[in-house]
Order: C-alpha cells, then structure tokens, then sequence
C-alpha cells in the first residue's frame, strides 16, 4: 500500500534523525577503533603503497612489457586533469562533495530509506568513504562494523588533506573497468589519449564506470552507457558545469567516432604495449605456471624478469615475417584468382552446356555459383552492418539477428583459418638455447594469440631430411659420398601396404651423391637412406634432435613408415630450430632458455631458471650427447652445400651473400604445397622459418615453396642479425675425421691418371672409401668394344646385344635404350642439365655444371626409356648389394 504524504515525510524525519544517530555512534566508535586501527600514511599523502606491475626485459635491459591484472595505472596530479573531468566526477559520483565534510547527511539519509523501504536507490557514501574503503577497507565486507570504519575514516581524510587531495587520490586508485585503474590508464583505454586530452563526453563516459563498469561499459553495453551518459551530460547543464551546446557538440562528436569494432571482452592487459607480445605471453605462462609458485602475483608484486631476447633481432624478425606473410597471401590470392576465372569462364560454362545438351539437370553449377557467391557477400559486406545495428537495438543481447551475425563471422574465422597464409620465426643461440627473437603469427591480437612457433602442430616436409641423415652418418650407413640411386622405386611397410615416392616433376636423376641428394632435397635417394638406417635408429634418434619424447612419438606421426621420410609427421619450428641447433653445437642437446632470472621489487633475485637448467645440464653430462662431434661437424658441411649450390641458393643470391660467415641450412616444402620452411644456422644462431596455413591442406600454389616463399624470409633475418658480427668457424673436432679427394662421379677414390672430375670429402675415420673408380676405365673399354660390336653387328645385318667383352649387360649395370642418343662423359662432369628432384626445383637448382652437378653414369641407360625399371625395396636391410663397398647403394 503507498505510503500518504504525511507517512512520506514521516518517513524522511525518522530516516533522517536514524542517519543522524547512525553518524554520531560511527564518530563514538571510530574513536574507540581509532585507538587501535592502524591508519598508516594517513598523514603522508599519495604514500599508501600501490600494486605494482611485472617488468620484462631483454637481454640488453630494455623493456618489452608490463604485467599487470585489475590494476593498469598511472599517475597524474589534479592540476594536469581537466576541470569538466573533475565537475563530471563529482556530478555523477558526489554532487555535494566540496560542501560535506566526509559524509553527507542526505546520502546517508537517501541509503536509509532505501534500506528500510526495501527500495535501494544508490549507496550513501561519499567520494571521500569510497576512497577510505579503497585504501583501507575490504569492500567485500558488508556488514555495520566496516560502515562505522568506513565513516571514521572518511572524516580522519578530511582532516588531513584537501578536497583536491582526495580527488587526486580517489581518481588515481578507482578501478574503471577492463583490467584499468586510475583515470590516466582508463582514458588511453577507452580513448587512445590522455586524461588530459579528454572531452566533456570523454569525462563522463569516465565516470559512469566509477559506478558499474560492466552496466555502462562503451564496449559492452553502448546504448545503456550511451543513454546514461546523455542524461548525466544534462545534470552538469543543471548544475552550472557546462552548457547545453557545449555537451550536446561533445556528445554528438563523441558517438559520431565511435568504433564498433572493438569487442566488449578487450582488457587493457591484451592492448597493452608490448614490443614483443608472443614471446612476453610465454613468458607471462612460465612464470605463473613454473618459476613463480605459491603466493606470488605476477599483476601486483612489481617482478623484474630478465629474459633472452633481443629487440634488435625481434624487430628485424617481425619486419620480414611480416612482409613475407603478406607476398605469401597476394600470391595466394592470385592463384586463387586464376582459378576461379578459369572455373568461371571455361569449365562452369561447359558443364553447363553438357547439361543442357544431355538434359541432366544434375550437372547444373551455375546456380550453385551464383548462390555460393551470394553468401559469401552477405558474410563478407552485409553481416558487419547488421551487426551494428543489433548493437543500437534496445535487445542487442537477444537471439535473432545477433545469433545470424554471429553465426556468420563464426564462418568467416573458419574460413580465414584454411585460407589466410601465416607464419612463423623463431631463432635461437646455439651455445646457450637463448631464444633471440620469436614471432608467433602475423599479428597478436584478442582473435590471434596462437603462438605457432611454440604451438603448432604441423608438417616439416624436407626439413626433416638432415635429421636421419646425420642418424645414418652417425650409425656409419651412409657419408656424404655414398652413391645413391635416384630412379623409381616401391618401399613396402611393416603392414604389408606399398609406398611408392615421386620427386618433384616426376624427374629422375640416376645414381648420385648423398651430400648431392640433400642439397638437392631428393625425395627418392632420401628414402632410400632410411631404408638402409632402418626405423628404430631413424625414429630415435631424430626423436632426440626435435626433443619428443618416446610417449608423444606416436601422436605426432613418428611411426614404422616410409612417409616419415618426407616429414609427414608433427612439429612446431622451436622443435626444428632445437634440432638444427645441434649440428653447431658439436652433437649437444640444445634446451631453448627464455628467462635468465627474476628480482623481486626490492632488487633480490628470487628465481633463476636458467641457472638451474645449467646445473641440470651439468649433472646429465654425456648424456646430452645426442650425435658425435664429428657427425655434428659433417651435417654443418653438408648443409652449407645447400646454401652454396642447393635449395637455398636463391635466397642466398638474394641477400648477396652472407660475406665470409659460414651459412647452413635446409628448406621444405610438404605435399601440395600447403606448408613451407627453411630452418638453419650460422656457428652463432639457427633460425625456423614456417609459412603455412591454421587449419586444412590448401596449397598454396606450385609457385610457393620453401625456397622461395620462407627462405627469403629466413636469408634476410639472417643476413641482418649477422651483421655487426666477426665471422667465426664451427667448431671441428680434433681427432675423428679425415678428408680425401673422391670423384664428383661416384664418390671412390680416384685413380692414377684419372681425368674425371674431383673434389674433398670429409669422412668419420674408419668410413672413407677405400676402392678406386674404375669407371672411366671401364666406360673406355665399354665404348671401344661397344663400337665394335655394333659396327659388326650392322654389318651382318643384326643387332647381338647380350655379351660386350665377354660381360653380361646386366652384370656390368648397362642397358641400352636405341631412343636415346648414345653420348659419352669421359670427364665426369655430367652434362650440368636436369632440373631438381627436390621440391624446390627451380629456386636452388641452375644447372651450371660445377663440382656437384649430377655424376651421371654413360651406362645408366634402359631399354624401358629414361627413368629404367623400377626397384621394389622391401623393408628394412632390402639391399640388393652383395659385398662390394658397404657406402655403395
């Protein structure tokens, strides 16, 4: 039943008197209390200490970010603030503040009426007992005993400072919503700029979040802070703070600039500045969840963290990712571009013809085209603006339209996922496994904070090639001068299943070099290197380079089969530039290190991780020897063969060179073209580079690959981290290795008199060949008898193919095919011509006929045409050589 307007003002006089009683008892009490309660620094204005942030620095003391929570501030004086900031503030908040003495006898008043007629309307405290309650109290204590605290407080502030005093206080220590405090971090928030920049809009669109940052957030709820807003703007009208053109200009430009794009979930730790935000958010991660346990507040406690990165290199390394994600996408688009016209003007028009012409309705596309490109433009052009209208909509958080828009960018992320290129680079220190540089994705954002350097999950392609070649040299099955053969072969799994391997372009190369066949990155060759390592020794010891241990090899594809080879199985590129590492770091476990050690506020280290990962180092001794010094040595030999005159000489070319230091590496490409990689190092750094896309096996196009698309990226970075650098050697072992002359043609030992071609191999002693090449002899004694034989033979009238020099064609490993043109190469060069079996053919391979062009053997011809038969390979120690050098496949 209401109440009549004599019950009303009866009311008021009991309340009244109640809030006068209740003052009175609070002032009695507080003295009591005063007597006892710790009031410190109430005499020392602005000393309360404040919760400070984690500072992350590089390597060089600079800093890269601040770690704070709920509590992003900075400071600023009352003299610097705006007037309409202050009149907004007390406008919304306390309207009799510079009248009132602590506590106001109407608020309070206001709170007892509210409570005893059940009818809340707004709290009674005044701007002066919310500060005493934010400095002193739990605010989470609802109960008579902090009240009474509260107004003892309040007055005892009053006291001791000014009205601008506590103003500045209050509007330095408030929360404001969104992980900021005080009016300086909320105004660069909210606004982009400063307290003292902001407008009379800005102001009290400040200062309803004083009150309920979540109801009247801009970014939340625009129309409820909006409308509140334009009625609080009135009562500064009414109050005398402003005019009613002045709010009214303020506020129609306010809302006239507004981005309806941010989203409502931002906080100001995700738009923090931060020089290096994946590498800072791991960093964030390690400390919370390994270095600092217990009680430490990583947001509050005023950390230093000295880690390893370098911002010189981290910049240099976000410069060319980044425009190297951006060729890799308009190249995308473009093929893309290319075959949608194709389907468009060719293939959709004559499926619809045989549609027509034949009468199946079934056929028909061009319907389908036209609907599919209709959704793609509601998605793309219509679903935005929809979407700010349900936001000025008075039920914007209802279903409906919000549910169709949502669902549509939800389509759109997907989407994006399978065919938006992305990246990423990561470089480490050899020595120490310090991580210089890392760069998780294009851009760190709230809807992209997937570090891909540490998290992904994808294929290496070639790159894992060198892995289980240094397994082989390491078990002594191979060296870098056995002859392998490249022609086409079937390899059959453990289960039974075939696994038949092309190289790129379907070419064929023959019998070549091991070293020649990594540079080249040949798929066929390669297999068959594992098939003579056999898996056990491939899967273990490449487990270790990439730092899996034996619970996840499985899961990540690293199985009994032979598309391991061709490194169909699952990384991250910290896990290759881990591996690659151990090469120049003499066959040692490399453990990549990212914080150094953490100093509390007052200065005294209290977490030293990489300290501790020594002392473990230390302890594991030999045991962190994954390969021999001498196999680490060979694999950096062979990998600068594939910088010089492999895969990766284009993007070497394309930096002009790396000077006089020593540069090795390897690049990737994986089947369809769908992830690319060059990974390698220099005696000071190993860098991974992976383009690619989140989700899906697009390709990108036959003209992106590893060596073209990442290895310029990879070249660049290095080429600038490398500069200011002297160059230095890799360390070579003292004992262990040997060097001896081989032949380009075959990798023996050349001969007396030999006039072929030669150059120096590198050995682990006690595996260097020990046979001389007779083969320009025999291909001398095969083309003399050869003559002779067919000059006779067409003489007579016939062709005798099956004996030359009393030698069976097959025994001698000739075959003749009469299509061909019989030529001879009695200097071993090779012709220089055939393109790469490596994937990346056409970006490392000129064919200019140096040292290492294809020994092609003059009696590799088949009756079959080029290519010859095929091999069938069955597993594991399916060798078909019998005696004979053991280094010979």
């Amino acid at each position: 039943m209401a109440l009549s307007k004599k019950g009303k003002t009866t009311l008021r006089i009991l309340a009244g008197v109640f809030a006068g009683f209740f003052i009175l008892f609070s002032v009695v009490i507080g003295i009591a209390l005063g007597a006892t309660y710790n009031l410190e620094g109430l005499n020392d204005f602005n000393e309360s200490e404040a919760a400070l942030p984690t500072q992350i620095y590089d390597r060089n003391g600079r800093l890269i970010t601040e770690f704070f929570s709920d509590e992003k501030r900075e400071l600023i004086s009352i003299e610097e603030m705006p007037r309409h900031l202050i009149y907004a503030v007390i406008t919304r908040e306390d309207q009799d503040f510079f009248q009132h003495k602590g506590v106001s006898i109407t608020g309070t008043t206001r709170a007892a009426i509210g409570y005893l007629t059940n009818n809340f309307a707004g709290g009674g405290s005044t701007l002066t007992q919310q500060l005493a309650t934010m400095l002193y109290l739990d605010k989470s204590d609802v109960s008579v005993s902090r009240k009474l605290q509260e107004i003892w407080i309040a007055l005892q502030l009053e006291r001791n400072w000014s009205k601008n005093e506590i103003l500045e206080e209050y509007l330095n220590k408030s929360w404001f919503g969104h992980n900021t405090y005080g009016v300086e971090a909320a105004s660069k928030f909210f606004f982009g700029h400063s307290a003292r920049e902001v407008t009379i809009a800005e102001s009290m669109m400040l200062a309803l979040q004083l009150s309920s940052t979540n109801k009247y957030s801009p970014l939340k709820n625009p129309n409820l802070a909006r409308e509140r807003q334009k009625e609080m703007l009135d009562e500064m009208v009414v109050q005398g703070y402003a005019t009613q053109e002045e709010v009214e200009a303020s506020f129609d430009e306010f809302w006239r600039n507004y981005d309806y794009t941010r989203s409502g979930t931002t906080t100001a730790f995700f738009e923090r500045q931060d020089k290096a935000p994946y590498f800072s958010e791991h960093v964030r991660y390690l400390l919370e969840n390994e270095i600092l346990l217990g009680s430490a507040d990583i947001y509050r406690d005023g950390y230093k963290v000295y880690t390893t990165l370098d911002l010189d290199y981290q910049d240099a390394a976000r410069e060319y990712l980044q425009v190297g994600i951006q060729s890799a996408n308009e190249t995308y688009d473009r093929n893309i571009s290319s075959r949608a016209r194709f389907a468009t003007e060719v293939f959709v028009p004559a499926i619809d013809l045989l549609s027509l012409g034949f009468n199946v309705d079934q056929l028909r596309v061009a319907g389908e085209k036209q609907l599919q490109n209709a959704k793609t433009y509601f998605r793309d052009n219509i679903t935005p603006m929809i979407d700010m209208l349900t936001l000025l909509s008075e039920n914007s958080n209802d279903g409906g339209l919000r549910d169709i828009t949502w669902t549509a960018y939800q389509q759109k992320e997907n989407l994006e996922k399978q065919t938006t290129v992305q990246g990423a680079l990561i470089s480490l220190e050899n020595e120490t496994g310090h991580v210089l540089s890392m760069i998780g994705g294009n851009k760190f954002e709230q809807t992209n904070q997937l570090n891909r350097a540490l998290q992904a999950r994808v294929q290496p392609g070639s790159s894992f090639k060198p892995l289980y070649y240094s397994a082989a040299i390491e078990k002594e099955v191979i060296t870098p001068a056995t002859m392998i053969y490249d022609s086409p072969v079937v390899f059959w799994n453990d289960d039974g299943t075939p696994y038949t391997p092309t190289n790129y372009k379907g070419e064929w190369e023959g019998p070549v070099l091991a070293r020649y066949a990594l540079a080249k990155s040949m798929n066929v060759p390669s297999l068959r290197i594992l098939n003579r390592l056999g898996f056990d020794d491939a899967i273990s010891i490449t487990s270790d380079l990439l730092g899996i241990p034996e619970r996840e090899q499985v899961s990540r594809g690293l199985v009994r089969k032979y598309p391991i080879g061709l490194g169909v199985i699952s990384v991250s590129p910290i896990m290759m530039a881990q591996a690659f590492a151990t090469f120049p770091n003499e066959g040692r476990e490399v453990t990549p290190v990212f914080i150094r050690y953490v100093e509390d506020r007052s200065g005294r280290i209290v977490a030293e991780p990489e300290r501790n990962l020594r002392e473990e180092q230390a302890r594991q001794g030999r045991e962190l020897q994954i390969i021999s010094p001498q196999t680490a040595y060979i694999m950096t030999e062979m990998l600068q063969t594939t910088v010089q005159e492999g895969t990766l000489r284009y993007p070497r070319s394309l930096v002009g060179g790396f000077g006089d230091m020593p540069i090795a590496g390897k690049t990737g490409t994986t089947q369809n073209w769908s992830a690319l990689w060059t990974v390698g190092f220099s005696p000071y750094y190993t860098t991974a580079v992976w383009i690619g896309f989140d989700e899906g096996n697009n390709s990108m196009g036959v003209n992106q690959t590893g060596a073209i698309t990442a290895g310029p990226i990879w070249a660049r970075y290095m080429k600038e981290v490398h500069r200011d650098l002297e160059p230095r050697t890799y360390n070579r072992p003292a004992n262990g290795l040997i060097e001896l002359e081989v032949t380009n043609r075959n990798g023996l030992l050349p001969p007396a008199g030999y006039n072929g071609a030669t150059y120096t191999e590198i050995f682990r002693e006690g595996t260097e060949p020990r046979e001389f090449d007779t083969s320009e002899e025999f291909q001398r004694q095969v083309a003399s008898e050869g003559r002779t034989k067919l000059d006779q033979s067409i003489s007579q009238g016939g062709v005798e193919l099956s004996t030359i020099g009393g030698s069976s064609l097959s025994d001698s490993g000739i075959s003749l095919d009469l299509d061909l043109e019989l030529s001879l190469d009695l200097d071993g060069t090779g012709d220089g011509q055939g393109g790469s079996n490596g994937e990346e053919s056409g970006a490392g391979n000129d064919g200019d006929g140096d040292s290492l062009s294809n020994p092609f053997f003059d009696d590799s011809f088949s009756l079959e045409g080029p290519g010859g038969s095929s091999d069938v390979i069955p597993p594991e120690g399916g060798n078909s050589d019998e005696g004979g050098n053991p280094y010979l496949d």
